[in-house]
């Protein structure tokens, strides 16, 4: 991540502003109205960030032409989280914690999307290999309508060596794959559980799955053999949470 990253989005804006992350300026454009607009004013306002009115063609410039809805801002960087904390913290305070590890999804939306659903799902914490993962960018936080300031996410070497960490603290693995008979429906997610995504292409790698606890499908009524892989964690999460709340 550079010194200064772009973001952009009201929403995503606003949800950085809440969650404290360090804001260096952020850019208006002119004429917008609209009550979010009025609660991004307010917040920078009242935060004393620094703001600047400008006209959509400079906004378009330093979004890349993206839809940045009226509003940019430059922020520091993303801290990544340090997973032997991150487990620590979590087993400390929960007696069945909820991690995701993402086996190299590389598409930022993908990304940003799985972030949002893993924060509304009460996800505990991301993981993420160093090479071949979507960064965490100015379209990932958008597309994760700012949840990326909201959970933690981890970077590691290999996803194995996370997968051998959480193991020793007895959290059970389940990877997503077709590559079994077992339904998401068959597996007790009641319990310490770290999910497991595969890449969009090649899915959970094949050292991955070894490691798994449980391997798991979701049923697939058509003739499209496969889902997106976003819309597949959005199935395992949520399984999750219905389970929990019975």
């Amino acid at each position: 991540m550079q010194e200064n990253t772009i973001i952009f989005g009201i929403r995503a804006i606003i949800e950085a502003i809440e969650s404290g992350s360090s804001i260096n300026k952020v850019y208006l454009q002119k004429g917008l109205r609209g009550d979010l607009f009025y609660q991004l004013e307010k917040l920078t306002k009242k935060n004393k960030i620094s703001t600047s009115l400008v006209p959509a063609e400079k906004l378009d410039r330093l979004s890349k032409h993206n839809n940045h809805q009226g509003a940019v801002a430059k922020i520091a960087p993303i801290e990544f989280s340090d997973l032997d904390t991150l487990i620590s913290t979590t087993l400390e305070s929960n007696d069945t914690p909820l991690f995701l590890l993402l086996d190299q999804v590389s598409d930022v939306r993908n990304f940003g999307a799985i972030i949002r659903t893993a924060e509304c799902t009460g996800v505990n914490g991301i993981i993420i290999p160093k090479s071949g993962s979507a960064p965490v960018n100015a379209e990932t936080i958008k597309t994760s309508a700012g949840a990326a300031f909201k959970i933690p996410i981890c970077k590691v070497d290999h996803i194995k060596d996370a997968i051998f960490h959480l193991k020793s603290a007895d959290i059970k693995l389940v990877s997503a794959t077709e590559k079994t008979e077992d339904l998401i429906f068959d597996v007790n997610f009641n319990q310490p559980i770290g999910i497991v995504m595969g890449s969009e292409h090649k899915g959970v790698s094949s050292s991955v799955l070894k490691l798994s606890d449980y391997k798991a499908k979701l049923p697939l009524l058509g003739e499209i053999e496969s889902l997106n892989v976003s819309v597949a964690c959005g199935a395992f999460l949520y399984e999750t949470v219905r389970q929990r709340s019975l």
